[in-house]
């Protein structure tokens, strides 16, 4: 009886002395680092905006009040956070191309790009694309004001054919690039801003291969169509002029963006403070990533019915499929402002 006692206090100790070691090892010290992301699964982050009825933001929600449906299936989120009054990268993407030049709708769209840069605060970058059947860089990201007021004035004058849907899906890219190797790499804060009258004449893409595409690596794309009252689709009865909103609106809404129409100067400066608003006021959802390659719809939405969610509509699944949405975002890298894009997409978590 002895020597059983001595055994069963002995193998007693060891169940203690194991289940000590083990919940130090799951209490992380004082100076242990929490990993953000979990390192043996790939994630995908979605980056979601919620608005009540009257448009307020909604910034006191929990993980418990978000819901993920992928496919029809709901997703459990595996990783939360809220970002209020964050820092964030704007790129500004100026149309250049001749349709420009009537009405007066280049001086529209600087005076939109100066709303823009007019809403960042300290610590906040920007940066200044241009294109027409090709893409320039005019300004890299910079928290310089006034760098950014000249390279506005710098930019050409609007000549040549419209490649605006290659143009965007190019932008994207780079944004996603130049966030990746600065000091702010957080691509859930960083968001493009094409400022255009929307007529496309020369691209290779559709509205919806560069929705699919800008919203893979999740970069949400906003529009400002700055034109005349006479072509205003709210007011005209056009057809064309409506069937163009109707593509510019999927394309910025299926990235999580949206599209505004600024036929006055008042609706530009208001979709200026709307878009870097939004950017400061987001919930960022991570969750795992799908197995199955393709393309895999997302839906983003809260428990609270009369809340409203803006988020990104998919996402490319399967590791075959990322690499593919990577190689295809990249086919129209223009100029030496492409250089190091290709690191992008290499990291675990998905974008």
């Amino acid at each position: 009886m002895t020597g059983g006692l001595v055994l069963t206090g002995i193998f007693t100790g060891a169940l203690a002395l194991a289940a000590a070691t083990a919940v130090a090892q799951e209490r992380p010290g004082p100076a242990q680092e929490v990993p953000r992301f979990r390192s043996s699964v790939d994630l995908v982050s979605v980056a979601a905006v919620v608005r009540d009825r009257q448009g307020r933001f909604v910034t006191d929600l929990s993980r418990q009040d978000f819901e993920i449906v992928e496919g029809g299936e709901p997703r459990p989120i595996l990783e939360f956070r809220a970002q209020v009054d964050a820092p964030v990268r704007v790129a500004v993407l100026v149309d250049v191309s001749g349709s420009m030049r009537v009405g007066g709708k280049q001086a529209a769209a600087r005076e939109a790009a100066s709303h823009l840069f007019a809403s960042l605060r300290e610590g906040d970058q920007g940066a200044v694309y241009a294109f027409d059947t090709a893409l320039s860089e005019a300004q890299s990201f910079t928290s310089d004001r006034a760098a950014l007021g000249r390279a506005l004035e710098s930019v050409a004058q609007p000549y040549g054919q419209t490649s605006l849907y290659d143009g965007i899906a190019q932008t994207a890219r780079l944004l996603v690039s130049a966030s990746a190797e600065g000091d702010a790499p957080l691509t859930e804060r960083a968001a493009l801003a094409v400022i255009t009258d929307g007529i496309d004449t020369r691209s290779r893409r559709t509205a919806h291969d560069v929705a699919l595409a800008a919203s893979s690596i999740d970069v949400p794309v906003y529009i400002i169509a700055v034109m005349s009252a006479v072509d205003d689709p709210r007011v005209a009865q056009n057809r064309r002029q409506s069937e163009l909103a109707s593509d510019l609106r999927d394309l910025a809404r299926g990235t999580g963006g949206d599209l505004f129409i600024a036929s006055v100067p008042a609706e530009a400066s208001l979709a200026a403070r709307q878009i870097v608003g939004e950017l400061r006021h987001q919930y960022v959802l991570a969750f795992e990533a799908s197995e199955r390659a393709g393309w895999r719809p997302l839906e983003v939405r809260t428990r609270h019915r009369s809340l409203t969610v803006r988020a990104r509509t998919g996402y490319a699944g399967g590791t075959q499929t990322s690499r593919a949405a990577e190689a295809t975002v990249g086919q129209f890298s223009i100029g030496p402002a492409a250089s190091g894009s290709d690191r992008t997409l290499s990291r675990r978590h998905h974008q």
